[in-house]
């Protein structure tokens, strides 16, 4: 007695490791995640459970020993549950390749069956996310059907569910004990008489053994749905945060436009065509991340449309290491602070002043310094610049979005002596950078 309840545990703990060893596979995880497979994607599903299951069936009959290895069965009633008929029937006739080998001639017709009855599981499912909410629990299934009230079909799919793993466990238990297990394998070599608890004990553990896969691949799935929602998040708030800035930055520039217009329409004009070439950039602009020369690039288009309204009150210097000009940047995080420093440092002092963008590399990334003598920021304010505006603010957003903790940015003020604002960030691969 003691014997058949620890061949049926390890029935179950076989069952689950073989899952857990499939869900391992980068592939498999990809094909789980899809319900609307090509006829190529089934066929690659039923192969690779074929595969992992297959293989408890040859330890069986190799060793002689790990017998309840063997859960040939249950793995071709998964493989129809979550992948349909093709998967189920492929991978009823491959896992049943060893046990041919070894005359046992009723296992490939008994397999397929299987795994086309776990096809016409999935079918009867009234929604694919029933298959992988299903539980072998009766009681789960009562209070589906209680919460659900009065749409009844989830509670049918539960009782259909379990009524077929049962129908197919019997079947294999009559098929072999009327042939002694020559022609068809059974962990009880006395199938034939078993009765009671011992049945339904038996019937159980092929449910577990047929469940408990499900639920590790449904465990697998929702972390990787979870991962690409937070990855959708991340993207909508750096699209939104990009948003942001470039209004801001639009609305200043067409500011400058306009007083232009009646004094200077010569210069206006210049100011337009620079204006062009930057909006130009920004609707081609369509990852997260740029150049390094891109960026200067831009900065430069922008500082010389102020140019023509500071005249020779703005200076610019750039101290920029060539070896770092091919290196990615999130795009968009250098204008709002330049633009921060000709603002508010700058533009209300009289005799105008200098900015100055040094960039190096610094360890295995790059160091971006924005510095001008402007009036500087009060220490009051300072410490709440992280937190107000749009221009600085966003950017330590976006920097946090994109790199969690792996960057550093600060801000170093004196009123009256200028400002001083550091960008250090991780370097990154131009075509990692690019699929961001």
């Amino acid at each position: 007695m003691e014997e058949r309840l620890v061949l049926l545990l390890l029935k179950v703990a076989a069952s689950a490791a073989l899952a857990s060893i499939l869900i391992r596979l980068g592939a498999f995880k990809r094909l789980l995640l899809v319900e609307e497979r090509t006829l190529a994607e089934q066929a690659r599903l039923g192969l690779t459970i074929a595969a992992g299951y297959g293989a408890g069936v040859a330890t069986r009959l190799i060793t002689g020993t790990y017998t309840a290895a063997d859960v040939g069965l249950e793995g071709c009633l998964t493989a129809g549950l979550v992948g349909g008929y093709v998967p189920g029937l492929l991978a009823g006739v491959l896992i049943s390749i060893p046990a041919m080998m070894h005359f046992e001639y009723l296992a490939m017709p008994m397999f397929a069956l299987a795994g086309l009855l776990g096809g016409l599981i999935r079918d009867a499912a009234p929604d694919p996310e029933e298959i992988w909410s299903a539980s072998p629990f009766f009681d789960t299934a009562i209070y589906r059907a209680v919460r659900n009230w009065p749409d009844t079909r989830g509670l049918l799919f539960q009782a259909f569910l379990p009524a077929v793993v049962v129908f197919v466990e019997f079947l294999r238990i009559w098929i072999a004990g009327e042939w002694n297990n020559r022609y068809l394998y059974t962990i009880y070599p006395e199938a034939g008489g078993m009765t009671g608890w011992r049945i339904a004990a038996c019937w159980f553990a092929t449910l577990l053994a047929v469940m408990i896969p499900v639920k590790i691949w449904n465990s697998a799935r929702t972390e990787k749905k979870l991962e690409e929602q937070q990855r959708l998040l991340q993207e909508a708030r750096l699209r939104a945060l990009t948003s942001q800035i470039n209004p801001h930055f639009l609305f200043n520039t067409l500011n400058s436009v306009a007083s232009l217009v009646r004094t200077d329409p010569d210069k206006a004009r210049v100011v337009v065509h620079k204006l062009s070439n930057i909006l130009r950039r920004l609707l081609r602009k369509t990852s997260n991340y740029a150049s390094l020369r891109d960026e200067l690039a831009f900065i430069e288009d922008y500082l010389s449309i102020e140019m023509v309204r500071f005249g020779d009150k703005l200076r610019f210097v750039k101290e920029v290491d060539p070896g770092t000009l091919d290196m990615m940047i999130p795009s968009m995080v250098l204008q709002p602070i330049v633009e921060n420093s000709l603002k508010h440092g700058l533009a209300n002092k009289v005799e105008g002043g200098t900015i100055r963008l040094a960039v190096r590399r610094s360890g295995g990334g790059v160091l971006v310094v924005i510095e001008d003598d402007g009036v500087g920021i009060p220490e009051a304010n300072l410490a709440k610049l992280f937190e107000q505006g749009i221009g600085i603010s966003n950017v330590n957003e976006r920097l946090k979005v994109l790199f969690g903790t792996g960057y550093k940015m600060w801000i170093d003020s004196k009123p009256g002596e200028g400002t001083k604002t550091g960008i250090e960030i991780p370097s990154m691969a131009p075509g990692l950078a690019q699929a961001s």
